[in-house]
């Protein structure tokens, strides 16, 4: 019998969602609903002392944005609740003490400085750093290798223990990984995880395991940095007798720097200059601001879509999808086996393609969101915002580069004199004088004659046409990019155009 698939995205609220962590979440929600599956999330907070406050609706607000409908989760709810581990925390200890008595786990309880204690002394050249395993567990402190008695006292002085795996000297783990094919470990290379803590929570391990299982998880779709803990995971569910139940497993390949050496960190971000979370963050404890993707200016839709080629690709020339494409294009046997590099103008590329597909009316109600934080007391009509947005629009990358790049499309620029400098000595007052009386005869209907009018006019003066465009443009904007000064002209008007020449043309001469 095919299960239904069910996949989960189980992040720790220990910090903001990196951006592989939103990748990981985003490729479990396209295969969930490629398949007809459920995406569900489920925070895994059983490390209570790396919590951190804010982070988990930090991680809601972030799937939100993306687009990432979850089908379970916290403020979902749904059948398999509760989806916050530490709000499960009654149902591990039950499977912990059955692996105890079935002779797959064991209490231990040695103390951090017994530990360290049994590292110096096992340590050897060829093996430096010793684990607590199969070749060391009998020399510790712990019910397979203490006798009735001595477990006793300790248990009647209340010592505080752990639970452990107990995994077999040198048997071969393999499981089949979706991505990677045939996998293979030696249980001799693995330490006996803690499966069970003193403070009464599970691990990871243990967790993690019980909750797929109880919540009937098909697909376990993570990144990479989980692959050498899942030989613990496969043993865990042959141990709990759930085998028949284990998840199809994905690793996904890990998220690189730009120059491909290493995993993107935030400290990658902060040297190159991009983002590497999804939405502004502000750390509980340092304050230290960390600027996100949303904020920067980019479109939920650009970044989703970005984010699906770093690993993915759809085996075609195109790069451009819907959300919906992307759940009809998607497969996991198109991601990479290896990482994928990050690439911030190539970001910047699909938010740029984005702005350009927007319809009039989402494009509209972005910019008036951007102009209202700009000039909170300046009122324009959505016509103008519209002709406005439209005029610049193929060349900018943020719908906010209307204000931080094209301020001068609504209120009138500033001259210094390192601009005012490049207007060609040529053109005076007098020139100015009379190019306002004949702007003021000139109708504003058409870009193409008006750019005639005018260079006939400069023509008649005989003043180079470069140096008469390039005054036309430093009167209107201040700068010497932007649209071409005719479409410039019939959008701003005759009567804002004459007094921008004006008023170049005052600070010229003070």
């Amino acid at each position: 019998m095919i299960r239904p698939v069910r996949v989960r995205f189980a992040p720790s609220p220990t910090g903001p969602l990196h951006l592989g962590g939103v990748r990981t979440a985003l490729y479990n929600y396209l295969f969930a609903k490629k398949m007809n599956g459920k995406f569900i999330l489920r925070i895994e907070d059983t490390d209570q002392n790396r919590f951190v406050p804010g982070a988990e609706k930090y991680i809601m607000d972030a799937l939100n944005w993306a687009g990432l409908t979850l089908d379970e989760g916290i403020e979902q709810g749904g059948k398999y609740g509760p989806y916050r581990q530490s709000d499960r925390k009654q149902l591990y200890k039950q499977y912990a003490d059955q692996l105890v008595e079935s002779g797959h786990a064991y209490i231990a309880f040695d103390s951090k400085e017994e530990i360290e204690a049994m590292k110096t002394a096992f340590a050897s050249p060829e093996n430096p750093s010793p684990s607590y395993n199969f070749e060391t567990r009998l020399k510790m402190k712990n019910t397979i290798a203490l006798d009735k008695h001595s477990i006793e006292e300790l248990q009647k002085n209340n010592t505080p223990f752990v639970i452990r795996i107990k995994v077999p000297k040198n048997e071969e783990i393999r499981f089949e990984d979706e991505i990677r094919g045939t996998v293979i470990f030696n249980s001799s290379q693995l330490d006996d995880k803690v499966i069970f803590k003193s403070d009464g929570m599970p691990t990871y391990h243990l967790a993690n395991i019980v909750d797929d299982y109880l919540m009937e998880i098909s697909h376990v779709i993570r990144g990479e940095e989980w692959l050498p803990s899942t030989p613990i995971h496969v043993l865990l569910y042959q141990y709990l007798g759930w085998a028949d139940k284990m998840p199809q497993f994905a690793h996904l390949p890990l998220i690189l720097k730009p120059d491909g050496n290493g995993k993107l960190s935030k400290r990658d971000g902060d040297r190159l200059g991009f983002p590497v979370f999804p939405l502004n963050w502000e750390n509980p404890e340092t304050n230290e601001h960390s600027e996100g993707f949303r904020e920067r200016g980019f479109l939920p839709e650009a970044f989703t879509n970005m984010l699906a080629f770093l690993g993915w690709n759809s085996g075609t020339e195109q790069e451009i999808f819907s959300l919906n494409e992307l759940v009809d294009a998607f497969s996991i046997e198109k991601i990479s086996h290896s990482g994928a590099k990050f690439n911030f103008e190539k970001a910047l590329w699909f938010n740029e393609q984005y702005i350009k597909k927007l319809s009039d009316s989402h494009f509209l109600d972005l910019l008036k969101v951007e102009l209202s934080k700009t000039f909170p007391q300046k009122q324009f009509t959505d016509d103008y915002v519209l002709k406005a947005g439209n005029l610049i629009k193929e060349r900018i990358v943020f719908v906010k580069d209307i204000t931080e790049k094209s301020k001068y499309l609504f209120e009138n620029p500033n001259y210094g004199n390192d601009i005012l400098q490049k207007i060609s000595p040529t053109i005076t007052n007098v020139f100015s004088e009379k190019l306002l009386s004949h702007i003021g005869n000139l109708p504003f209907n058409s870009a193409q004659e008006l750019e005639s009018n005018l260079k006939q006019f400069a023509e008649n003066e005989q003043v180079k046409i470069g140096d008469f465009m390039k005054f036309m443009r430093i009167c209107i904007v201040g700068e010497l990019s932007g649209p071409t000064v005719p479409d410039l002209m019939i959008l701003l008007g005759k009567e804002t155009v004459c007094n921008r020449i004006t008023n170049c043309s005052n600070s010229i001469t003070q």
